[in-house]
């Protein structure tokens, strides 16, 4: 399933896909493979993704 929040919060800090990566460390395929829903993260990363963003788990990550 597609990963619209994590999308939607990124381009709300004006980050691009790369320059997420960047932040946390990851390739730009992951970001993109996340949101496109084809690739489930590791907690670790996803609690990455959460402070980069500055959001929780709950509002990036479960429904």
């Amino acid at each position: 399933m597609k990963n619209l929040k994590l999308k939607s919060a990124r381009a709300a800090m004006d980050l691009s896909q790369q320059e997420l990566a960047d932040r946390i460390g990851v390739s730009r395929q992951t970001i993109s493979a996340i949101e496109k829903g084809d690739y489930n993260p590791t907690i670790n990363l996803c609690i990455a993704i959460c402070k980069c963003l500055d959001k929780s788990l709950d509002e990036l990550f479960w429904e």
